[in-house]
């Protein structure tokens, strides 16, 4: 039978659409393999669960309830919905075409979409009146992007509307829909009875071509717009990184072919980090929690993956065809002699970065906004020596001495004089190696903190050791600060160290530490039982090793440290160590567990100057300063040091103590 010149027409427009939008898709495809190639298809069971988790069940944006479930039912509508759009093209190919031969599931599909799309529709009405007049700070956004969102809800809601005109002009010619179950068309459809049949089959053509033309649009808008993660997402998500969680990846320093380091330029990164780019939702929620922006830097987490597709994109277009490309960003140079580190993103932007993982933590679609951020600062630092100046001294330090602190090597183990501390290079072996770390060696308020937990090993009769002056740092400030070449030279003398000696667990005070050895040293061939010392006094206390007694008591509140919380999803041992030594639970502070707010000192900012905005400690330590408590908890050197220069520089040093858990334990033990 031959088709009418309508379906004709259908068949061709749906043609041109999709060959165009099928084009514009390729050209991503190939410009993500300008960046390096990554295996990011591995372990297929577990990363189909994180779709299932994180892509359809919306973990990660349900975390912000209003905005979550508006996006939450926005998503499954256009899953649901897709079921229309089969029905409308098919109707468009061949006339009077359904879904009814599904038999009895067709009636509670039907019901379904006109559920989903009421929903849909209300979801858009309320996202739109959400941005245009109350919106969050995060989404206080002018120019392009705010125009793009509206224009993308105005097409979803278009889409809505197109198809409940579709259906209730159809019902209103049939005099039904054949099931009952469109409550919605069949309600509109009333609207269509008074008039003729020959206008309301005029308005249902008008109804399906609407319908169709603006789901082709919408379709092909795509890929040129910030809503490109609608395509990306679910592949970002499946690709997302099940490796130790914040592991940076390692250079292979002894790959002769290698001329330059870390990431400058898009051809630097991997296509996986190129892809997150493409898959940038610009919803700032990784710019409201980040620690430096918060505060008045520069760095802004969604501005450097936008920066990264928009350079992307431009490279891209430059490869594939070189007389022509997108549009140079105003005032800047040629796109030939541009790169994406300095001609888009700063370094002020780097250096503000403080790798607490905040940014990951909330990205609706796994983002991995740490690595790339540490790749442009290898680059810097690696291929150019441009890092702040302050850290001239703290490299060498660690040249020299093998800590970021100035003191000498000879010196590390000297807060152990008098305490009769066993050395691994006497016994040789021991159930437990103490890891001191640098901060416990040579920090005069965390050496406080070092013969704590030694008090505490020893009222447990616990079998431990220490490597004394063997010990070096464990390369996470220079790694962090982009210095791979000298973090790898410290790690491969630790390892050589370490595998002198025989040991069941690595015990370490600092969070900093509890990565790098736990989950790095594992990329250079050492891999060891690594435990921080909140939990592995939990256990003491567990087993009646160590017997805290509550009684009257300062209250207290908890800082979870970046390091121990979102890098290694510890929040309840410090909790119940403080719980019991202090006879209640502490009080929690507005920002908590893994919404903490970030002490400052990571990602080697603890030896950088702030010199913009506001101090990100005093920010902190207000925020614990609000719960009222009398000690302010924490179980990091870092977090211990930057929060009591906060209470300090508020004048309530007298009221407020700043303590590690292992010390407010001791006090509790030793009653």
């Amino acid at each position: 039978m031959a088709m009418s010149f309508e379906s004709l027409l259908f068949l061709l427009v749906l043609l041109v659409a999709l060959v165009w939008f099928a084009r514009n898709v390729r050209l991503l495809v190939r410009y993500l393999k300008l960046g390096k190639p990554e295996n990011r298809s591995d372990r297929i069971g577990k990363r189909l669960g994180r779709v299932l988790l994180i892509a359809f069940g919306q973990k990660k944006l349900l975390r912000e309830p209003l905005a979550g479930w508006l996006h939450f039912s926005i998503f499954w509508g256009f899953v649901i919905l897709l079921t229309a759009v089969v029905e409308s093209i098919g109707e468009g190919l061949v006339p009077g075409f359904s879904l009814s031969f599904l038999g009895p599931l067709y009636p509670p599909l039907a019901f379904l979409q006109d559920l989903v799309g009421a929903a849909v529709a209300g979801a858009v009405v309320v996202s739109v009146i959400r941005r245009l007049v109350a919106p969050p700070e995060r989404l206080r956004v002018s120019g392009h992007a705010r125009a793009d969102a509206i224009l993308i809800l105005g097409l979803i809601l278009s889409v809505m509307l197109t198809m409940f005109g579709q259906n209730a002009t159809r019902i209103a010619l049939d005099g039904g829909d054949g099931t009952g179950a469109r409550f919605v068309s069949g309600a509109l459809a009333g609207l269509f009875e008074p008039m003729s049949r020959d206008t309301v089959t005029t308005l249902f053509h008008i109804f399906f071509w609407a319908h169709i033309c603006v789901v082709l649009a919408f379709l092909n808008y795509l890929p040129k717009s910030k809503h490109l993660h609608i395509l990306t997402s679910i592949p970002n998500v499946f690709c997302s990184d099940l490796g130790p969680t914040g592991a940076l990846k390692p250079i292979n320093l002894a790959d002769e072919s290698l001329t330059r380091f870390g990431s400058a330029d898009v051809e630097d990164f991997t296509w996986k980090q190129l892809l997150d780019g493409y898959t940038c939702t610009e919803c700032a929620r990784c710019t409201s929690v980040c620690p430096a922006h918060s505060t008045g830097k520069l760095l802004n987490p969604k501005k450097i993956m936008v920066d990264l597709r928009a350079r992307t994109l431009e490279k891209g277009s430059l490869a594939v065809s070189p007389g022509s490309s997108v549009p140079a960003p105003e005032g800047s140079d040629d796109i030939r002699t541009r790169t994406l580190l300095d001609n888009y993103v700063t370094e002020q932007e780097l250096w503000a970065c403080t790798t607490c993982m905040a940014c990951v933590m909330e990205c609706p679609v796994t983002i991995e906004h740490v690595g790339t951020i540490v790749d442009m600062r290898r680059a810097l630092v690696l291929n150019e020596s441009r890092f702040p100046d302050e850290l001239r001294a703290t490299f060498s330090n660690l040249e020299r001495n093998f800590t970021p602190w100035g003191f000498g090597h000879s010196s590390r183990a000297d807060w152990a004089d008098g305490l009769d501390i066993p050395r691994m290079s006497d016994v040789g072996s021991a159930d437990i190696l103490f890891w001191v770390g640098c901060a416990g060696s040579y920090d005069a308020r965390y050496q406080k903190v070092s013969r704590a937990f030694v008090q505490l090993l020893r009222m447990a009769n616990v079998n431990f050791a220490i490597l004394g002056n063997e010990e070096k740092c464990n390369g996470d400030a220079a790694r962090r600060m982009g210095n791979e070449y000298l973090a790898q030279t410290l790690i491969a003398e630790n390892v050589a160290t370490l595998g002198k000696y025989s040991f069941s667990r690595i015990v370490v005070t600092c969070p900093h530490c509890l990565q790098s050895l736990g989950k790095e040293y594992r990329q250079f061939g050492g891999t060891y039982d690594v435990v921080h010392h909140t939990v592995f006094l939990n256990e003491l206390v567990a087993k009646g090793r160590l017997s805290p007694r509550t009684g009257q008591a300062a209250t207290v509140t908890f800082h979870d440290p970046c390091y121990l919380g979102r890098y290694a999803d510890e929040y309840e041992a410090p909790r119940h160590l403080l719980a019991l030594a202090r006879g209640s639970e502490p009080r929690e502070m507005r920002r908590s567990r893994d919404r903490s707010f970030c002490c400052g000192a990571g990602g080697g900012r603890m030896w950088m100057e702030e010199r913009e905005g506001t101090r990100v400690n005093a920010e902190r330590t207000n925020e614990a300063l609000e719960t009222g408590a009398e000690t302010i908890g924490t179980g990091c050197p870092f977090c211990l040091t930057m929060l009591t220069d906060g209470v300090k520089e508020t004048n309530r040093a007298e009221d407020v103590t700043v303590q590690d858990v292992a010390e407010i334990l001791l006090a509790s033990c030793q009653k």
